[in-house]
């Protein structure tokens, strides 16, 4: 019985890592879905017109446009209440599963974790949910309103009337929160990224002038109004989180030389 040669061997074995790899990133994504689904159901009751707490009616007395001679917003399709209620609880199933997802996607970046990683992880995710609550607080009170009085006020012609969907309304509500509050997990994934040896705070230092060309670009490819003051809006806390995330990851030199010897005393052993 002949064996396979050197280079089909090693072909053979690279197309069963990529395979493994596929497998558990189907595992994460499942696990990431499971929690956004749940989240969801929540979401539903914070939405349900007779519920509680009413989310739709909440934000469309803080940000739709008033007038005095019609309703602020309008239904024009048969589906378009339900299925606008569906995504604004989707939005709320992101929010709450967001401790899940993020850990999920660090744990399929940095495999092999070890147990204080793991650790660390763990205890970093109360604190993924707090930085995330403040980006949608700081998105519900300074960047929504800012970009929806000007969306609705960018022309002033007395012969136009803006009456916005609610489709269109709530998918610019949610997708600026959303926005927000993901932006501001930047400080906590360095800190992570860092105690995993991934990043640290000198290199993050050297690269500033560079994050603050990127955080410039994204903050104009993300912000849906396009004007200048929006732009700053969220191009400023971008830019003062990366700060912050650099301060955070000098809290972790110890942590980060523990790690590294770690990997040598595996290598010599």
């Amino acid at each position: 019985m002949t064996s396979k040669p050197a280079p089909a061997r090693e072909a053979d074995e690279a197309s069963m890592t990529l395979i493994e790899h596929l497998i558990e990133l189907r595992s994460r994504i499942i696990k990431a879905s499971i929690a956004v689904l749940i989240g969801m159901v929540l979401g539903f009751v914070a939405v349900w017109p007779q519920g509680p707490i009413k989310l739709i009616d909440l934000l469309i007395l803080n940000f739709a446009p008033i007038n005095d001679r019609f309703a602020p917003i309008q239904s024009v399709g048969t589906t378009e209440q339900f299925t606008s209620y569906m995504k604004v609880a989707l939005l709320v199933g992101v929010i709450l599963a967001m401790p899940v997802i993020v850990y999920q996607i660090l744990a399929f970046i940095v495999p092999g974790l070890t147990d204080s990683e793991r650790r660390l992880i763990f205890r970093a995710l109360p604190f993924v949910t707090f930085f995330f609550i403040a980006g949608i607080a700081f998105g519900w009170f300074v960047t929504t309103p800012v970009a929806i009085r000007f969306l609705v006020g960018f022309s002033d012609s007395p012969l136009i009337q803006t009456q916005p969907t609610l489709s269109d309304f709530l998918e610019t509500v949610s997708m600026l929160l959303l926005i927000n509050g993901i932006v501001f997990e930047l400080p906590i994934i360095i800190y992570v990224l860092a105690y995993l040896n991934v990043t640290n705070a000198r290199q993050l230092g050297r690269y500033r002038r560079y994050a603050l060309v990127a955080v410039v670009i994204i903050a104009a490819f993300i912000t849906p109004t396009g004007d200048p003051i929006n732009l700053i809006l969220l191009a400023l806390p971008m830019y003062l989180l990366y700060e912050v995330g650099i301060i955070l990851a000098r809290f972790v030199p110890y942590q980060e030389q523990t790690r590294a010897e770690q990997r040598a005393a595996g290598k010599r052993t």
